[in-house]
């Protein structure tokens, strides 16, 4: 790669990594500190944000270690460990979407209980699962890798570890690793997904049944920002992992390349788009966002 260009985006990955780290920071902060923003649905933003800082402070770093030195090195543990970060948090997200999904359902199609159903001990435990069932899930796909055996090269033509390139370096059958990532997928992609669609598909007829436009407007404006990151998020993750003809064509083609490409999308720019997301299309951040900023400011310089 020309070294200029290497450059160019060493310094664009860096800028979109510290913005993304600051920004989801300051969700975390905001919605632990201000006591207008203890709500279910502020509580699930802040544990997409810790996902979003960890999915990339587990990549970034190394691909900027890579792009500074023109390719680079790691260890099998240090790949092991980043695969097994990474795919923890795509799984916890996976879950922590569908729950988001769930309380936004309750929220429009069952206004009235809301505060009663979901309340702080239950999505305590909510977000607590989603996490166990994404660490968990991760384990079991993990043991399954550690038992492939690397005797080639082992190149990775990727800037991370993802479970594909792994495969690909492998000299013994991966077809147990297949098999496993499959049904593994059935609980954590692919039913999540029908439970979105489902709720998505009762909050749409509710708010169409809505006979004011005002009111149809507001009771989706409580919903789009999720709308959004769900489409973002899977729309990238069944483009990698899903389609097919993604793998097909050898990794010099023009569809292993796309693959990088929207790898980066999710891995990099996806956990920067989020926090952006929820904080330009929520007006309670908005109006908390200035002053938060300017009272820390001040304090700083006292």
């Amino acid at each position: 790669m020309n070294q200029c260009l290497r450059f160019f985006l060493f310094g664009l990955f860096l800028l979109v990594y510290s913005v993304t780290i600051c920004g989801n920071l300051l969700i975390i902060t905001l919605v632990s500190t201000i006591k207008n923003l203890h709500t279910p649905m502020y509580f699930f933003i802040s544990q997409l944000s810790i996902s979003d800082i960890l999915l990339t402070t587990t990549i970034v770093p190394n691909l900027l270690h890579i792009l500074l030195n023109n390719g680079g090195t790691i260890t099998f543990t240090n790949c092991i460990s980043q695969f097994y970060f990474f795919c923890t948090s795509e799984v916890f997200e996976c879950f922590l979407l569908t729950v988001m999904s769930y309380d936004r359902y309750v929220a429009i199609c069952n206004p009235l209980h809301y505060y009663s159903i979901m309340t702080n001990a239950w999505c305590m435990k909510l977000g607590i699962t989603c996490w166990l069932l994404g660490f968990s899930a991760t384990f079991i796909d993990t043991q399954m890798t550690l038992k492939l055996q690397f005797c080639g090269p082992n190149i990775i033509d990727h800037f991370f570890c993802d479970l594909v390139p792994l495969l690909e370096i492998a000299c013994s059958d991966t077809y147990t690793v297949h098999l496993g990532v499959s049904l593994l997928g059935i609980p954590a992609v692919i039913l999540p997904t029908i439970i979105i669609i489902m709720s998505y598909v009762k909050i749409i007829s509710v708010i169409l049944s809505i006979s004011s436009i005002t009111g149809r407007q507001k009771a989706f404006s409580t919903c789009s920002s999720h709308l959004i990151v769900v489409s973002i998020f899977y729309c990238t993750l069944f483009s990698v992992y899903v389609v097919p003809t993604v793998y097909v064509l050898p990794k010099g083609g023009q569809t292993w390349l796309l693959n990088k490409i929207v790898s980066l999308l999710y891995t990099v720019f996806t956990p920067l788009i989020n926090p952006i997301i929820y904080s330009l299309r929520n007006k309670d951040i908005k109006k908390i966002v200035l002053p938060y900023i300017l009272m820390t400011y001040h304090q700083m310089n006292i």
